[in-house]
C-alpha cells in the first residue's frame, strides 16, 4: 500500500475535499447563528409579510444584508430561475414585476428596498435588537 505522501495527486484531492467541507460547515454555521433582528424578522413573517426577490438583484442583496443572519426568518420567495433563465411560476402568478417586492397581509405591495422603519410602520412590528 502506498503512503499518502508518495501520491501528490491524492494529497491534492484530500486537501480540496477538506477545504470544501470546511467552507460548507462554516456557511451552515453562519446561517444557523441567531441574528440581531430575529424577533423583528419573525414578527414580519408572523404578520404575513413576504419579500419576493432574485438572487442576482443588487437591491435584494442590500435588503438581505440589512437583516444579516435574521434574514432567515423573513418569508422570502426566490423568483429567478437558475442562470437568470426567467421567472418562477409562483412569481408569475403573483404578478411580480420588479425586485425586491414586499407584500403585506392586506395585499398591498411596495417595490424596492425598505428600511426597518418603513417595514415597522406598515406592520406594527417593533424594531428591536436581540441579545445574541
Amino acid at each position: 500500500m502506498k503512503k499518502l505522501k508518495d501520491n501528490p495527486l491524492l494529497v491534492i484531492v484530500v486537501v480540496i475535499i477538506v477545504i470544501i467541507g470546511g467552507l460548507a460547515i462554516s456557511k451552515i454555521a453562519v446561517k444557523s447563528t441567531p441574528g440581531e433582528y430575529d424577533t423583528f424578522a419573525q414578527c414580519l413573517t408572523d404578520n404575513g409579510v413576504k419579500m419576493y426577490g432574485a438572487y442576482w438583484c443588487p437591491h435584494c442583496e442590500t435588503q438581505k444584508e440589512l437583516f444579516g443572519n435574521s434574514f432567515s426568518k423573513v418569508d422570502y420567495i426566490e423568483c429567478s430561475l437558475p442562470n437568470q433563465g426567467g421567472q418562477t411560476i409562483e412569481c408569475q402568478k403573483a404578478g411580480i414585476g420588479s425586485y425586491p417586492t414586499w407584500e403585506f397581509n392586506d395585499g398591498s405591495r411596495v417595490t424596492g428596498s425598505l428600511s426597518f422603519q418603513d417595514l415597522s410602520s406598515q406592520t406594527g412590528c417593533e424594531i428591536t435588537k436581540d441579545q445574541i
